[in-house]
C-alpha cells in the first residue's frame, strides 16, 4: 500500500512544476476579477428575466425603451458566452493549488477549498446548460428555467464566499508591484497569458454577438437565429409543434375579450375593420437572438375600449395552444396602457404567417419572446 501510494504521489502535480506567468498571483487575480464582473453581469440580467417572466407584486418593469429587454437578455448571453473562456483561463491559472497537499490546513482553508468546489460545479452547470438552452438543445428531464435560475444563486453565493475568504490575495495581487519580481519559469509569460484569453474571450463574444447586435451579423460566424425563418423572423416553436393549426385556421374562431362590462367576440374580419396601428418593435428571445421587425394590428389601448374596458389594466392573454408551458401570459396595465403594444395580424407587410401565431398574436416593447402569445383566442381583463 506505501508503494501504491508513493506512486500516485509522483503522479500528482506540483506547484514547482508550474512557474509560467500564468500561474502567478497577479495573472490569477486579474483573470479572476474579469470572471467575476462577467458573472455578475449575468447573474444580474438573468435574475431579471426571471421576474418580468414570473413577476412578484412589487415588481416593475417599463415598457420603454423598446430595446430594454433586448439589451438586457442579449448582455445576459454574451456575458455567459464571454465567462467560457474566462473560467477555463482561471482554473488553469490556479490548477496547481488544487493539488495541493495537505488537502485541508485550517478552517479558512477548509471554506476556501470548498468554495472552489461549490462554485466550480455550478459555474460548469450554469454555463453548460445556458449554452445548450441557446442551442435549444435539452438532454436532460428537469424544467431548465427553474433549475438554472436555483443554481444562479448557489453560483453567486459562492462566488461571494469565495471572493471574502481570497481579499488579502487579492488585494496584494491587484497593488501596483514596488520591486522587482521573480523571473517567471518557462511557458507564456503573464502578459502573454492575459492577452491570449482577452483575445479567446473577444473572438467568443463577436462570434456570436450578431444574434442580438444587428451591425455584427456579417462577421458574427455563429450568430444563430436572426433573420432566417419565415417573414424574416426566427420561429421557436411552430403551429404543429403547438397542435393548433387547426383551430388556427377553422372559419368559426372567435376572439373573446372579458372584461367587467361583459364579453365581447370578434371575427378576424371586425379585428380588421378597427383602426389598425403599424409598430417597429423587436421581439427578444431568452435564448439571446433578437430581431427588429414590422407589426401591424390593433393596438390594446384601441382594444380594450372597443371592448368596453379602459386602458392600463392588467390583461389575462390565453393561446389557442393547450399544452404548451407558455400558453398563457399576462399583460401588466404598464403595457395595456402603451399604444405600441399590439394584437398584430401581420408581419412584416405580410399576414400573420401561422407559426408566426395566425390569426393573431401579442407583440408589446420590452417583454421576452416567450410572452409575446401566438394563436390568442381569449382576452380577459383583471
Amino acid at each position: 500500500m506505501g508503494e501504491r501510494a508513493r506512486a500516485v504521489d509522483r503522479r500528482v502535480p506540483k506547484a514547482e512544476q508550474f512557474k509560467g506567468g500564468a500561474h502567478g498571483e497577479r495573472a490569477t487575480a486579474r483573470v479572476g476579477s474579469l470572471l467575476g464582473l462577467a458573472f455578475l453581469i449575468c447573474f444580474g440580467t438573468g435574475l431579471l428575466s426571471h421576474l418580468i417572466q414570473h413577476p412578484p407584486e412589487w415588481f416593475f418593469w417599463p415598457s420603454r425603451p423598446v430595446w430594454l429587454y433586448r439589451v438586457t437578455q442579449g448582455a445576459h448571453v454574451l456575458s455567459g458566452i464571454a465567462a467560457i473562456p474566462l473560467l477555463l483561463a482561471k482554473l488553469w491559472s490556479v490548477y496547481p493549488k488544487l493539488f495541493e497537499r495537505p488537502l485541508v490546513r485550517s478552517v479558512p482553508h477548509a471554506v476556501e477549498r470548498l468554495s472552489i468546489l461549490v462554485l466550480s460545479g455550478a459555474a460548469f452547470f450554469e454555463l453548460s446548460s445556458g449554452l445548450l438552452n441557446v442551442a435549444q438543445n435539452y438532454p436532460w428531464n428537469f424544467y431548465f428555467p427553474q433549475v438554472h435560475y436555483a443554481v444562479a444563486w448557489v453560483a453567486i453565493g459562492s462566488i461571494f464566499v469565495h471572493v471574502a475568504v481570497k481579499l488579502p490575495v487579492l488585494r496584494r495581487a491587484l497593488t501596483r508591484e514596488r520591486k522587482p519580481v521573480q523571473q517567471p519559469g518557462p511557458g507564456l509569460s503573464r502578459r502573454g497569458f492575459l492577452t491570449t484569453t482577452g483575445i479567446a474571450t473577444g473572438v467568443a463574444v463577436l462570434a456570436t454577438a450578431g444574434a442580438t447586435v444587428p451591425a455584427l451579423r456579417n462577421v458574427s460566424g455563429l450568430s444563430w437565429r436572426s433573420d432566417k425563418g419565415t417573414q424574416k423572423l426566427p420561429v421557436n416553436r411552430t403551429a404543429a409543434a403547438a397542435q393548433v393549426a387547426r383551430a388556427a385556421q377553422d372559419p368559426g374562431w372567435r376572439l373573446d375579450v372579458v372584461t367587467p362590462a361583459g364579453t365581447r367576440q370578434f371575427t378576424l374580419a371586425e379585428l380588421r375593420a378597427l383602426p389598425q396601428t403599424t409598430v417597429d418593435l423587436p421581439i427578444a428571445c431568452v435564448e439571446g437572438w433578437s430581431q427588429m421587425a414590422t407589426w401591424r394590428g390593433i393596438s390594446f389601448p384601441d382594444l380594450l375600449r372597443a371592448s368596453g374596458s379602459s386602458p392600463g389594466a392588467d390583461v389575462h392573454v390565453s393561446s389557442l395552444e393547450k399544452n404548451g408551458l407558455y400558453g398563457v401570459s399576462v399583460l401588466p396595465g404598464e403595457h395595456t396602457a402603451d399604444p405600441l403594444t399590439l394584437l398584430a395580424l401581420e408581419l412584416n407587410g405580410e399576414v400573420l404567417n401561422l407559426d408566426h401565431g395566425y390569426p393573431c398574436r401579442v407583440i408589446a416593447p420590452s417583454r421576452p419572446g416567450v410572452l409575446q402569445t401566438k394563436w390568442v383566442e381569449k382576452l380577459e381583463v383583471r
